[in-house]
């Protein structure tokens, strides 16, 4: 599945594609996970301007290139694309006449300023993913997400105080909205399981949790409310720095996770644990051992990473 650091990488790749014009839109299997609009086509003549991403949507604003006194002056000056890659969507940027292939749902044309025209392919074969106008979805999907993992608001006085629903004596207002309309009880379900909910903060998925936690040498199961202010402080730093390195590497590409230029990704190639069950730790010899937390694979050292 394509997390954060793929989102990102992604959202880097349509640069080339900022104030290119979109001439021909074309659906071929409109059934995603919710069905995308029949009237794409109102794109034509409209230019990408930017690529913004938030959580692991993808959001395209664009603006008109029409005229006010031509006929289509009622045209809304600006539009925005709300992207979600699913399980296994991606964006791909190839040739002007590009055949379409068995998993491409959607093709646009862009045509830059020296008419010059190139195609970018959404390619998804599980079509969990989504591709739905902003003014729909935005506000559905998007505001009770949490913070950014790489943002200032993600710190260890938020993630603490989250955790043990006590205000922050920094009053942290991201804290106090957080805890504003949640039970009084501390978190105790596994810190992995708290860090992956997108209620708490974006973006960390099975692959960066899994590897933060063990660079952090915290046990994967360990109640949440256990972990002191300096563990958390721990976590924190090593989840942006996972994050960071994921993004400068284009993400993890385990299977078939493409980015809009065709690149794929290597962070896969330094995993610690991710993935790695039944092999020993690079730190300290022990055999990883894998234990399941909400389904979810969760591959760990015994002595690195100690159950307390």
């Amino acid at each position: 599945m394509p997390e954060l650091p793929e989102v990102e990488t992604t959202k880097t790749s349509l640069t080339p594609l900022l104030g290119q014009k979109i001439t021909d839109i074309k659906i071929f299997q409109p059934k995603l996970r919710w069905v995308m609009p029949d009237d794409l086509d109102a794109l034509v003549d409209y230019v990408l301007d930017s690529v913004e991403r938030r959580a692991k949507y993808l959001i395209l604003n664009f603006s008109s290139t029409v005229s006010n006194i031509t006929p289509q002056a009622d045209r809304p000056k600006t539009r925005q694309l709300l992207i979600h890659l699913g399980m296994s969507g991606s964006l791909q940027q190839l040739s002007y006449g590009t055949d379409k292939r068995k998993h491409d749902h959607l093709v646009i044309e862009f045509t830059n300023t020296n008419n010059e025209r190139s195609q970018l392919h959404y390619y998804d074969p599980r079509r969990f993913g989504s591709v739905l106008w902003y003014q729909d979805y935005g506000s559905k999907l998007l505001d009770h997400l949490g913070p950014e993992p790489l943002s200032d608001a993600f710190t260890a006085d938020y993630l603490y105080h989250f955790i043990q629903r006590t205000k922050s004596t920094e009053k942290n207002k991201a804290v106090e909205t957080a805890i504003s309309n949640k039970p009084s009880r501390p978190i105790t379900r596994p810190i992995k399981s708290v860090i992956m909910e997108q209620q708490v903060v974006v973006g960390v998925g099975n692959i960066y949790a899994t590897e933060s936690l063990y660079l952090s040498g915290i046990h994967p199961a360990t109640p949440a409310h256990h972990l002191s202010y300096d563990q958390i402080t721990t976590l924190v730093g090593h989840i942006k720095v996972i994050l960071q390195k994921a993004i400068k590497l284009g993400g993890s590409t385990l299977r078939d996770f493409t980015v809009a230029d065709g690149q794929t990704g290597y962070f896969q190639q330094t995993l610690n644990v991710y993935g790695r069950q039944g092999e020993a730790c690079l730190h300290c010899q022990t055999i990883l051992e894998n234990v399941k937390l909400n389904g979810r694979a969760s591959v760990y050292c015994s002595l690195c990473q100690p159950l307390i």
